[in-house]
């Protein structure tokens, strides 16, 4: 890890590095790159979980049962394998690489993601992809849930590599996905030097995939991230040699503190609590049934409750 670090060309700020930590969803082995010590947030983004297959010890490679959400947007995006997903919207889509799933949970909704062609994708090399958080703004996160399956997403060329354009405007294209809060999202393949347009009011981050990313004059290691604070108008990544992909996302500012626990993104710890009340009683009226064959996944106790686990 290292801390922040001058840079001349871009004099307004300083870029940061910040190591993911590694944990597990179910089977499967993630990265966590966001949140990280210290920084919650990057424009509107969350959450920012690295899936891979090669990280657990037998199939499937995904398989989550049903759980809540408040007050965020999943996206969800593959570079290997196929998934699906069911909500309680009564949503059933299946999604492969170059589809974007975006899910808004609002005032409540429940999911659930099954790994598909289980054995084509085990193992090294097989089921990857990233999953990411959008937390609401105050004007939306109350409001109702919604499910949104792009089938196509914009590809937008650049000098020395081309961006697949998930969330958001960039280079003169338009998503189509739902954004609450000026955002971007993009899956970039870089090989060599690229200079990219960047928005002055946008913080960034930049996720390395399978290859280092130099960002300015910063190193950054797949499972790590890079910070880019607000107020440039350019960036330029460059890999040594080869061909390298790099998630990079960005946003304004969200502009208020939010808080955290579990799978719910809010305000205040009492809106927690009620989040996780409404979905420990089952209550339909917030969190619907949804049409998946797994089991429904327990919700631990919240730590500030005291009493132990349940």
């Amino acid at each position: 890890m290292s801390g922040p670090r001058k840079d001349a060309e871009f004099g307004l700020g300083a870029i940061e590095v910040r190591e993911g930590r590694t944990t597990q969803i179910g089977d499967l082995g993630i990265v966590r790159v966001l949140p990280t010590k210290n920084r919650r947030t990057i424009g509107p983004w969350c959450f920012v979980d690295l899936m891979r297959s090669d990280d657990i010890a037998e199939p499937p490679p995904l398989e989550i049962g049903p759980h809540p959400h408040i007050g965020l947007s999943t996206v969800t995006w593959l570079f290997a394998g196929s998934a699906l997903h069911s909500d309680s919207l009564g949503t059933q889509q299946v999604i492969r690489p170059g589809e974007l799933n975006l899910m808004t949970s609002g005032h409540g909704i429940a999911h659930a993601e099954l790994g598909l062609d289980t054995e084509a994708v085990s193992g090294p090399g097989g089921f990857m992809g990233v999953q990411m958080w959008i937390a609401q703004d105050e004007g939306s996160r109350h409001g109702s849930s919604r499910f949104e399956h792009l089938a196509e997403l914009p590809i937008v060329d650049l000098t020395n590599g081309e961006a697949s354009l998930l969330v958001g405007d960039f280079g003169g294209a338009s998503s189509g996905a739902t954004a609450d809060h000026p955002a971007v999202g993009l899956d970039i393949t870089v090989a060599g030097f690229l200079e990219i347009e960047a928005e002055q009011a946008f913080e960034y981050g930049v996720v390395p995939i399978d290859v280092p990313i130099k960002v300015e004059d910063v190193i950054v290691e797949p499972g790590s991230l890079g910070l880019v604070p607000v107020g440039h108008n350019k960036l330029t990544l460059e890999t040594k040699r080869g061909v390298g992909r790099v998630m990079l996302i960005g946003g304004q500012p969200l502009g208020e503190p939010i808080k955290m626990w579990w799978n719910f993104v809010a305000r205040s710890q009492d809106e927690l609590t009620q989040a996780w009340v409404d979905w420990d009683t089952g209550d339909e009226q917030r969190f619907g049934p949804v049409p998946s064959k797994l089991e429904r996944v327990d919700s631990p106790r919240p730590p500030w409750l005291g009493g132990g686990p349940k």
